[in-house]
Order: C-alpha cells, then sequence, then structure tokens
C-alpha cells in the first residue's frame, strides 16, 4: 500500500521526469550489456534504442515546457507505438522455427548505418525492419529477453501516455 501512495504522486506531477529517466536508463544499460557483455545489437535493436531515446527526447522536453505537454505527450506516445512495432517485429522473429529464419532475406545483414547510407534513410529503415537471421537471434535473457522487455517497456509508455493524453 506504501507503494502506491508513493507510485500515484509521481505518475500525476513527474510522469514525464519518470518516463526520461526511465529510457535513458534502458539505453544505458543496452550499451553496458554490448561493451561488458560482448554483445552485439542487430539493427532492429539499433532501431528501438532510437526509440527509447525519441522517449526520452520528448519526456524531457514536455517536463521543462509544460505549455506544449500535449504536442510532447503526443510525440511520446507516436515514439511508443514506433517501438512496440519495432519490438513485436524482432519478437516474432525471434518465434520463428529455424527453417523459417533461414529463409528470411538479410536484412539484418548490415550494420543500421550501414544500410540507411546505401539506401538512403527510409530505405535503410525499411530494409532493417524486414528483418533476418541476425536479427532473430537471442543473445541474452532474463525472464526475457531483451527485445521482449522493450516491447513490455513499449507497450507500458504506449498506455500510461495515452492515458495521461486523455485524462489532459
Amino acid at each position: 500500500m506504501q507503494l502506491l501512495k508513493f507510485i500515484k504522486p509521481v505518475y500525476q506531477n513527474y510522469f514525464e521526469l519518470a518516463c526520461f529517466i526511465s529510457s535513458s536508463l534502458i539505453i544505458l544499460l543496452a550499451i553496458l550489456m554490448d561493451h561488458y557483455l560482448g554483445l552485439e545489437a542487430c539493427p532492429m535493436c539499433i532501431m528501438s534504442r532510437y526509440a527509447f531515446g525519441l522517449i526520452a527526447f520528448w519526456s524531457l522536453l514536455g517536463f521543462l515546457l509544460k505549455k506544449i505537454n500535449i504536442l510532447t505527450k503526443v510525440f511520446t506516445l507516436i515514439s511508443a507505438i514506433g517501438g512496440v512495432a519495432i519490438t513485436a517485429k524482432q519478437v516474432y522473429l525471434q518465434n520463428l522455427s529455424p527453417e523459417e529464419v533461414a529463409n528470411l532475406a538479410a536484412g539484418c545483414g548490415m550494420p543500421l548505418s550501414t544500410q540507411i547510407e546505401y539506401f538512403g534513410f527510409f530505405g535503410g529503415i525499411a530494409n532493417a525492419y524486414k528483418g533476418g537471421p541476425t536479427c532473430a537471434e537471442e543473445n541474452w535473457r532474463f525472464i526475457l529477453n531483451f527485445a521482449e522487455w522493450g516491447l513490455v517497456f513499449f507497450i507500458l509508455y504506449s498506455i500510461f501516455n495515452l492515458k495521461k493524453l486523455i485524462n489532459i
């Protein structure tokens, strides 16, 4: 019961700051895991980090500039929905059978920056979103894998931001 007494005022008064801090910590955790555990992020993982980064950016802007609060909540919601689309696709790819994974195009074969350089911004994003065998790999797990945890957080950001938008 004490936890609920703490969470409610934080949600009402410091929601944007909590979104900024949590999404920034998720990005930091992913970078540290890459560095210390020797993991290599696939293009879809990188795109999900950008979605978390957009959530952090719009949340911080909403916290600092209360006059454009509705606009920042809309952009935060759009970023979270984009994150849901990215991580849901990656979770889908990770749950394919080995035969289906072998038949995937090599959309995740090149780093995201190389794909954007080669195909242009939208073409590179579209190609990376197609996924591939490297995006279907599961390198780390703590109850859920990183893509599944990302999906959980993006869904939570979406729900809570939508609730905040409706209550404005």
